[in-house]
């Protein structure tokens, strides 16, 4: 029987040793904010590390200590219960890199300096979140997770694990997500890029020292992307062309209603008119109220980068050719920023490296976002997909 896991506290882990990332640099010390829920077994092997998408973070599941609102961004999928079952399975969460959930980013205090790292903070890739995550996996006592899961970037994650720590991973689940960003995903994340950087807020990105925020351009950047995580039928039954108001002014006089909750009449202006505008709107503007500027464009660009199969020749079967998990790929029908046809070219590739991969092409009218909501399809695979994983490591 599904429950809730309740209330969690995370805990910062503290990494002395510098990284050294792939553009060259080294990170001398650094914080992840770290996530745990349920048990370790005596012999460490029900370990399930879950990768974080975007705007998300290390709080996976279960109820925020310091905020009885905050709800984990996947509590449907983790708990006591749930698809990936805490009564059986470890399962950690990490904040990457760069983000602005505690874990050092552009916000954190540069030590050599006193400030915050702003616009100095160095590009990190997948690979320096792999590795990172790695260490904290060491921490733990893990030398080998039972899985490794994400959805979306953290979908890339999960693959990067899979390549980069082939002897760690024994179940890799890829779930609406990509082997590299189509021209058009990167076009997307340029246009929402610029509406930060164009913002006379940003400053260059030390806005932290001028006490302001580049809200205009984080508001937008949202409106962007989340344009991109809905699908054009889902957008159609939750808003069609319904205006915002109950009665609209025509020339100045009251339009009446035509009965079926949109009005005969618009207002002729450009303030918000139709509900569409109004949820992008509030969208954003929630965004800009608890996101860092400087992160969004760290993790858009992480996005842009991700690419295993570049130094091999672009052959993504030659990038997967050493790897030994098993996988399960699952893409979503109306999904048009991760199309399902973006997962087959990973199953293809799995396929022609005889791995061993369950592939699911989910019909939701979700879009991109249906990796995130509950459909008992969707589910139930999973569910029994980790009921073959815990049969296998014993528990």
């Amino acid at each position: 029987m599904e429950s809730s896991i309740g209330i969690v506290t995370p805990q910062r882990m503290h990494f002395a040793e510098p990284l050294a990332l792939q553009n060259g640099s080294t990170l001398a010390g650094y914080d992840l904010m770290v996530e745990t829920y349920g048990e370790l077994n005596a012999d460490h092997s029900n370990a399930v590390l879950v990768c974080h998408a975007l705007n998300a973070s290390h709080h996976v599941a279960g109820i925020a200590a310091d905020n009885p609102k905050d709800i984990g961004w996947w509590d449907n999928m983790v708990g006591p219960g749930k698809p990936l079952d805490t009564n059986r399975f470890f399962v950690i969460g990490v904040n990457n890199l760069g983000s602005c959930f505690g874990s050092t980013g552009p916000m954190s205090l540069d030590e050599a300096t006193g400030t915050p790292y702003g616009a100095r903070f160095p590009v990190v890739t997948v690979e320096d979140w792999v590795n990172a995550q790695a260490r904290v996996a060491d921490a733990f006592g893990i030398h080998k997770f039972a899985a490794v899961m994400g959805g979306s970037l953290g979908g890339m994650q999960a693959l990067a694990w899979s390549i980069m720590y082939p002897e760690r991973v024994g179940h890799c689940l890829v779930i609406a997500s990509t082997p590299k960003l189509s021209a058009q995903n990167i076009a997307f994340n340029e246009v929402a890029r610029s509406a930060i950087l164009s913002d006379p807020d940003f400053h260059g990105g030390n806005y932290y020292a001028h006490g302001v925020v580049p809200r205009r351009g984080l508001r937008v950047a949202r409106m962007i992307g989340h344009i991109t995580y809905l699908s054009d039928e889902d957008m159609a039954t939750k808003f069609g062309r319904a205006l915002r108001r109950a009665e609209a002014l025509v020339d100045g006089v009251k339009a009446e209603g035509n009965g079926n909750g949109q009005d005969d009449g618009y207002r002729f202006s450009f303030d918000v008119e139709f509900e569409v505008e109004s949820y992008l709107r509030y969208q954003g503007d929630k965004f800009a109220e608890y996101f860092d500027a400087n992160t969004y464009l760290l993790i858009t660009r992480a996005l842009d980068y991700f690419d295993p199969a570049r130094t091999v020749g672009g052959d993504l079967a030659k990038a997967l050719s050493h790897t030994t998990a098993k996988y399960l790929i699952v893409s979503f029908t109306t999904d048009w920023r991760f199309a399902p046809a973006r997962s087959r070219e990973i199953v293809k590739a799995l396929l022609d490296t005889r791995r061993t991969v369950s592939y699911a092409e989910i019909d939701a009218p979700h879009g991109h976002d249906a990796f995130l909501l509950t459909d008992s399809r969707y589910h139930n695979l999973v569910r029994a997909y980790y009921e073959r994983i815990a049969e296998e490591v014993g528990v």
